[in-house]
């Protein structure tokens, strides 16, 4: 008899899959458990990759759990018949880290040691925007510069966005956050994402302290050693959804992968878009054309200037790409 069942892939190690079979469907045997399996082989002939992530259908036999004396089911490690069967459709994608179906991302920045990089948290901010993930964003170390802090907290309250500035040292703005995630964000996939340096597994730490053994084994990861392995893995939370490890997303960059086109770029800043078709020339680039609304707000100071600046220097790059030299 075959069973199957739905869950969500939570790692992946040299092509094992573990996955967290629904606990809601109590009628199978695994319901609730994580069990290790491989990929169906007919993935890999239509082109597809199962991504952490993703939500699966599991299918498995007999041979593929033990019952205890109360005849409660245990996954057998390494069966041999419980494979990846279905993917269902993902609401995005990201290249690397290869992950699947995020909800949220924590964009951390610090307010100082290390210098905030507005300009990288902007490219960030475009690629989330584009795969439709939900940016939030952290400044953290507060208390080093707070006058700093404030002026970056402006700049992306006017821009729409919700910003937490906080002190994991001082012990302020992380209770906030943490609430915020908890109920505003329950039962969501949420990643981490920002530059070496600003305090994400402190962050972590902080806000998830039943997490600090994993919090510990993300820091061993993201250390750049020729022989690290790194692998993306999902830690689920006590209130509902999940965490990613996501040691690859301070490494996004827009020469090596072409996440869109330069026409998609003003649709990704989030404070352009209500001004978007309001240029006086249809082909307007937005970046100094007479008459364009975009440039007309950022002179009046609705926009920030280091926003538009890095919109134009986006573009630039954007420009110089052709189609057939986008990489898979």
């Amino acid at each position: 008899m075959a069973y199957y069942q739905t869950g969500r892939i939570t790692k992946c190690v040299g092509g094992l899959y573990t996955v967290n079979l629904d606990s809601e469907d109590k009628g199978q045997p695994l319901y609730g458990i994580d069990v290790e399996c491989r990929a169906r082989g007919s993935f890999r002939h239509e082109g597809v990759t199962p991504l952490v992530g993703d939500r699966v259908t599991v299918q498995y036999g007999y041979g593929s759990f033990t019952l205890d004396d109360s005849g409660k089911a245990f996954p057998v490690a390494g069966g041999a018949d419980t494979v990846i069967d279905e993917i269902a459709e993902r609401k995005n994608a990201l290249i690397r880290p290869p992950v699947a179906n995020i909800d949220t991302m924590l964009v951390c920045m610090a307010s100082s040691s290390p210098a905030p990089d507005l300009y990288t948290v902007d490219k960030l901010l475009c690629i989330l925007e584009f795969n439709g993930i939900e940016p939030v964003i952290i400044i953290g170390k507060a208390e080093l510069a707070e006058d700093k802090a404030r002026e970056i907290t402006e700049i992306y309250k006017k821009a729409g966005y919700k910003v937490f500035s906080l002190s994991c040292a001082e012990d302020f703005g992380t209770p906030e956050l943490r609430r915020y995630i908890d109920v505003e964000l329950k039962g969501q996939i949420l990643a981490v994402a920002g530059a070496s340096g600003v305090g994400k597994s402190t962050l972590l730490n902080t806000l998830f302290p039943e997490l600090s053994l994993v919090t510990g084994d993300i820091s061993r990861k993201i250390s750049r050693g020729k022989n690290t392995t790194r692998h993306t893995q999902l830690y689920p939370l006590s209130t509902g959804g999940y965490i990613a490890d996501t040691a690859g997303f301070s490494l996004l960059d827009f020469e090596r992968f072409d996440f869109m086109d330069k026409d998609d770029l003003p649709h990704t800043m989030r404070e352009f878009r209500p001004l978007l078709g309001s240029c006086r020339y249809t082909d307007c680039t937005h970046t100094k054309e007479e008459d364009c609304a975009i440039v007309t707000a950022r002179r009046r100071g609705e926009i920030s200037p280091s926003r538009h600046q890095s919109f134009v220097e986006l573009y630039g790059i954007l420009k110089e790409k052709h189609k057939w030299d986008k990489k898979d």
